[in-house]
C-alpha cells in the first residue's frame, strides 16, 4: 500500500494506524484491501469478522471477513461499515439481534484484509467511505473465542460494543479513482 498512491489512504487513531487501498472494477462495485497495525500496549478487538448468526447459517466461513453493511447517505454518497451495531435493550433471542465477532489483535501486531463490494444502492454512487470499528480488548466484554486461520475471534457483549471507536476513511470519488477528490 503507497501513500503516494492516490487510490490509497491511511488513518491513525490512538495507537493503531489503518492503512486503506481502494479500486472501483465497475460503476458499482468497489475492491477494498487494507492493514491495520496495533502499535498501542494493549489487545484490540477490530469488528470485521461479521456475526454470529451469518457463521451458524453457514453465509460466512469462522474467521472470514463479513459483509460490511452500507448507507446511502445523500447525493450520490455511500458510507461501507463493518462496525458492531448497538444491541437491544432487552434479549431478543439467540441471534437476533446478531452477535458480533471480533478479531484480537495483539500490540505490534497487523492484519491484512480484504473484500469486494456489489453496491446495491439506488443510483451508481459517486463517492464511498469505509468505516471500521475498534475497541480495547477486555475479557470481561467478550467470549466464546474460536481458533481461526485468521486468529482468535470473539463474541463481542454489550460494553465491548458501547467502547468501540469508528476509523473512517476520506472520501473515494468512483468516476477519478481516488482519495479527496470528486
Amino acid at each position: 500500500m503507497s501513500e503516494s498512491n492516490p487510490a490509497s489512504t491511511h488513518v491513525e487513531g490512538e495507537g493503531l494506524r489503518l492503512d486503506v487501498d481502494f479500486s472501483a472494477p465497475s460503476g458499482d462495485t468497489v475492491q477494498v484491501r487494507y492493514r491495520l497495525r496495533n502499535d498501542g500496549a494493549a489487545p484490540l478487538a477490530v469488528f470485521d469478522r461479521g456475526n454470529r448468526h451469518a457463521v451458524l447459517t453457514k453465509r460466512q466461513a469462522p474467521g472470514a471477513i463479513g459483509v460490511p453493511t452500507f448507507e446511502e447517505t445523500g447525493g450520490g454518497d455511500v458510507v461501507l461499515r463493518h462496525v458492531a451495531p448497538p444491541q437491544a435493550d432487552a434479549p431478543t433471542g439467540p441471534t437476533l439481534p446478531p452477535t458480533p465477532l471480533a478479531l484480537k489483535l495483539e500490540p505490534g501486531a497487523s492484519i491484512e484484509g480484504e473484500f469486494g463490494f456489489s453496491i446495491p444502492a439506488s443510483a451508481p454512487p459517486r463517492r464511498v467511505r469505509w468505516c471500521l470499528g475498534v475497541a480495547a480488548f477486555d475479557d470481561v466484554d467478550f467470549f466464546s473465542p474460536e481458533a481461526t486461520d485468521a486468529g482468535e475471534v470473539w463474541q463481542a457483549g454489550a460494553g465491548a460494543i458501547a467502547r468501540q471507536r469508528v476509523l473512517c476513511t476520506p472520501w473515494f470519488g468512483m468516476a477519478a479513482g481516488r482519495f479527496g477528490r470528486d
